[in-house]
Formats: C-alpha cells, sequence, structure tokens
C-alpha cells in the first residue's frame, strides 16, 4: 500500500499583504523622493470638519510660502463655489488648522496675514532676537563742578492700544438647493431666467459656467411651484453697493431664502363649483343646472306632483 503524501499550503508571497476577506481598501503604495507633502492623520482622518476643508488644507499646506490664497484665487483653482470655499476657510480657522488677522502696512494699506498651521496649536516659529552689541569701554570724563538737581520729569502717559472693531462673521451659507426629479423644462426656464437677470441690472452678468452652476438651484425652486417671477424680484431686490460678486450674492439668496414646498389641499377643503346658467326650454328664464332643461316653475312633472 502506498504511502500518501501530504502537501504542505504554500506560503504567501512576500509583500503581499491583502486582508483575509475581500473587502476594505488595500494600499499600494510607492516612496516619494521630491515633490510631496507631510499631512498627519489628525487633518486626514479629521471627524468634525468636512472634506472640502481638509482638501483645502492639504492644498494650502502644499503651497510655497508667499503663495496666494484668497477666496477669489481658490475659486479660479478649484470648481468649488467662492461660497464654499468661504465656509471651508472658516472650518480651517475654528481648528486651528488656519489663522488669518488684518494688519495695517507702514504705507498705510490694510493687508490680511496668513498663518497655515500643519499641526494645530504649535504656534509660530519667530526667528530669535538679536543679540544687542556690545558697548566698547568709554575712559571716564572729568568731573564737572556740582550743580543743582533737575526737578524730576514727570511720567510720560501710557499709550493706549488701538481698538480694532472686527464685525462679527456672516454665518456659513448652506449648499445649493437641489430639484428632486430632473425636469428638462424647469431647467431650461432656470438657464432663461439667470441669462436675463441683466436686463434688469447690467450688474448681474454671469458668465456660462455661474449659469450652469446656480441653474440647479433655480429649478428647485420653481419644484416648489414658486413662479419665475417672484424667484426674479427675490435676485434683483435690493443689491449691495458696490456688487463684486454677483454669482455669490446669488448663490446665498438661492440657499438661505429656498421657500418650502406648497402644503397640499384636502380633499375635503375642496370648493365646490355651482351649476352652469342654463336658459328654461319653457319660459327662457336663466336658471342653475348642470344640464340644459325647464326651470322649476316650468317642469310638468312639478305641477303634476304638486
Amino acid at each position: 500500500m502506498d504511502t500518501q503524501q501530504i502537501t504542505a499550503p504554500s506560503r504567501a508571497t512576500a509583500g503581499d499583504r491583502r486582508p483575509a476577506t475581500p473587502s476594505g481598501v488595500i494600499h499600494v503604495n510607492t516612496r516619494h523622493t521630491n515633490r510631496y507633502t507631510v499631512i498627519g492623520n489628525h487633518l486626514a482622518q479629521h471627524r468634525e470638519m468636512s472634506l472640502v476643508a481638509i482638501g483645502l488644507a492639504v492644498h494650502i499646506q502644499s503651497l510655497p510660502a508667499g503663495a496666494k490664497i484668497g477666496i477669489k484665487c481658490l475659486a479660479d483653482r478649484f470648481p468649488e463655489s467662492e461660497t464654499r470655499i468661504a465656509a471651508a476657510l472658516r472650518e480651517l480657522e475654528s481648528h486651528g488648522y488656519l489663522s488669518r488677522t488684518r494688519e495695517r502696512t507702514p504705507g498705510g494699506r490694510v493687508v490680511t496675514r496668513t498663518v497655515s498651521y500643519n499641526q494645530p496649536g504649535a504656534g509660530v516659529d519667530r526667528p530669535a532676537p538679536r543679540p544687542a552689541p556690545r558697548a566698547e569701554p568709554v575712559a571716564p570724563a572729568p568731573a564737572a563742578p556740582a550743580s543743582p538737581p533737575a526737578p524730576p520729569t514727570p511720567p510720560a502717559p501710557a499709550p493706549v492700544p488701538e481698538q480694532r472693531t472686527t464685525s462679527p462673521e456672516a454665518p456659513p451659507t448652506p449648499p445649493l438647493p437641489e430639484p428632486q426629479t430632473h425636469d428638462l423644462a424647469h431647467h431650461r426656464s432656470a438657464v432663461d431666467l439667470l441669462a436675463g437677470l441683466r436686463r434688469h441690472d447690467p450688474r448681474l452678468l454671469l458668465s456660462e459656467d455661474g449659469i450652469r452652476r446656480l441653474a440647479p438651484a433655480v429649478a428647485a425652486w420653481l419644484e416648489r411651484d414658486a413662479h419665475p417671477d417672484a424667484v426674479r424680484r427675490t435676485l434683483v431686490a435690493d443689491l449691495p453697493e458696490p456688487l463684486k460678486y454677483p454669482a455669490g450674492l446669488l448663490a446665498r439668496r438661492l440657499s438661505v431664502l429656498l421657500p418650502p414646498p406648497l402644503p397640499a389641499v384636502p380633499a375635503r377643503e375642496a370648493v365646490r363649483r355651482p351649476d352652469p346658467l342654463q336658459n328654461c326650454d319653457g319660459c327662457d328664464r336663466a336658471f342653475r343646472a348642470p344640464e340644459p332643461g325647464e326651470c322649476h316653475d316650468c317642469r310638468s312633472d312639478l305641477q303634476e306632483a304638486a
């Protein structure tokens, strides 16, 4: 009887770290040697910030010192709107990844000083103060004749620090509304409405990209039975002066002022319409009835019954 050969299972290939089950992410990592940025997991896996804020923090930390990161510059660089980018910057400030302060230059201009922190709470590294130059020894001067002491100089008043008034930040704008169903008629009406706003105010001249971004929000208003004239009046009313970013202003109004859907009218509250007017076949008098015929006075069946 031949001896049964037992084959041992083959060992896993070196470097194969796939999990036992097919679910879950598999990392394929390549070592970077240039053009890379170190990002902490406290940022990449932050549980309280939005993905827009996390991605914006990664982008800012990858930029060289002195790069422009204003809201308009970032909106031109990425597809997000100025409203969403402004809200993401406020998130980074509230969680300690960014600080923005207004400072006045020696020339009198007011500029925004922006500091990015890759580790919140670590502070800003400042250069150590230079040591004061050592004074050379000086030979003592000959003694002068004694003079009466001078009266004491009154102390100078301490300078009063400049009081800076900071305006409260506007609350973050909610995202643009989206229609529940794709209605081609509503979408075309929304595009025409946005393109025609410049007829009411030349400052509301929107680009094709801006109209394409705002059209779903207008379609959401139309889906809620808002008349196009009412939507137009809401968008063009009380425009600020000067109007720098018309697309951002319209986006905020479409988000904040979105009306609720109209409530359904119960069947028991439906108004019953009266019967139409008919001309009597007998006396030609007008009377109300669902169908043509004779009035109450001329009906022979009613007279016989009486």
